[in-house]
């Protein structure tokens, strides 16, 4: 294996790279356009074959990479922020089409107001749509995931379209030391697509629907959709077992970090999760029993996996990097009904952090802790708080009087 030091977006590509796949419909947008750019160059140079194409659209784009993945090739696309919103019908609609094509997303935060920077609520606006998810937190995650998700789409149990996400700037743009195998290593794990879609065999198990009249008809390809996306679980943990034994790296539904004696669970997802476990190393120093539980296979939700790790604990906090406005942190309700029927449940905080890209410092990690602690001793659980550092509102208010003298 050759290790190179790489961006995200270029770990992205270099797992379409080594998955061999035939055809790339593409339309740039910051910060995911350097996959892209980087494809682009190897079709140009001939290093890979196939199509590369660039459409008009992520609307037209994804349709594209759809109608394509239907034919029997093997499909990679990529996008960020309000380009995921303006594909987010087709991605509807090709999940019903039952296409098992992989796509990038590169977090961005949704306007209004418009930044650049990262939080996940773009990708989790597609939680509902039938794409599997993995969230991933490095570079190396990145590429692995890319060739995992192929195996696990392909598989006849699974047929579904995946998301592979990873934040913007914070990962996109950071390099970091990735292993690249070769491509006899991932031929080993990811053989050449075999396509056993309905439009190839009319006798796959697998159940689709184009159009249909009448609720039941309905209902039932609806509900075959939800049971192969349960599927993915199983075959997930094959498949990592597979890609553990091979390239030597494990990759679980979550990640459990310190939480073997853990009292206390702080909660995270994607790149900020890294600034969590540096957090979690400081209280273990300190003697505290606390530990950090990483979700990485958003969809389907590994809700026994959670509850599982999470039953017997003292106390959780959830620091959500997104915000279902007028509700709260998406990760800590469905997390909490997970946890509902337990018997024996720990209490559970809920924190947003992150929005927009906004740093979590350790005091704002110490925060959740003492709240969290509190909580546990003394069965006061407060309401959602937004992680929001005392300089942070400082710096807001100055801003506030500056708008306002404009104003007059």
């Amino acid at each position: 294996m050759a290790k190179e030091l790489i961006t995200g977006n270029v770990a992205a590509a270099w797992g379409v790279r080594l998955a061999n796949v035939d055809y790339v419909p593409a339309f740039p947008i910051t910060p995911q356009t350097e996959i892209i750019e980087t494809l682009s160059q190897w079709f140009d140079d001939g290093i890979m074959n196939g199509k590369f194409v660039t459409m008009d659209s992520e609307h037209s784009m994804v349709t594209a990479a759809g109608a394509a993945s239907a034919t029997g090739a093997r499909v990679f696309t990529a996008t960020s922020s309000q380009g995921l919103l303006y594909a987010l019908e087709v991605l509807y609609t090709i999940a019903g089409w039952r296409v098992p094509l992989v796509m990038v997303n590169v977090s961005r935060a949704l306007a209004s107001p418009i930044t650049l920077e990262p939080d996940h609520n773009d990708i989790l606006s597609a939680r509902d749509s039938g794409f599997l998810q993995i969230h991933t937190e490095t570079c190396q995650e990145v590429m692995d995931s890319v060739l995992m998700a192929y195996r696990i789409a392909e598989d006849n149990k699974v047929l579904l379209p995946f998301l592979i996400n990873m934040d913007g700037y914070y990962l996109s743009f950071t390099r970091e030391p990735v292993e690249i195998p070769s491509r006899e290593k991932v031929k080993e794990f990811l053989p050449p697509y075999n396509p056993t879609h309905a439009f190839f065999h009319a006798s796959t198990p697998m159940s689709q629907g184009v159009a249909v009249l009448g609720g039941p008809t309905y209902s039932y390809f609806k509900y075959q959709m939800h049971m192969a996306s349960q599927n993915a679980i199983e075959v997930h943990n094959t498949a990592a077992d597979d890609f553990n034994l091979i390239f030597g790296r494990k990759y679980g539904v979550i990640e459990e970090y310190r939480m073997d004696d853990a009292d206390y669970v702080i909660v995270m997802s994607n790149t900020f999760a890294t600034k969590g476990k540096t957090a979690v190393d400081r209280f273990r120093d300190k003697g505290i029993k606390v530990g950090l539980l990483r979700l990485r296979l958003v969809r389907p939700f590994p809700g026994k996996e959670i509850t599982a790790a999470l039953k017997h604990r003292k106390g959780v906090a959830v620091i959500d990097q997104n915000i279902s406005v007028g509700s709260g942190g998406i990760f800590y309700n469905e997390i909490a009904s997970s946890l509902y029927n337990e018997t024996k449940r720990p209490v559970m905080l809920s924190f947003i952090g992150g929005l927009g890209g906004k740093d979590i410092s350790f005091i704002e990690f110490q925060k959740v802790l003492n709240d969290t602690i509190m909580a546990s001793e003394t069965g006061i659980v407060p309401a959602t708080q937004l992680l929001y550092t005392e300089s942070e509102w400082q710096q807001m208010k100055k801003l506030l009087e500056i708008a306002g003298k404009t104003r007059q």
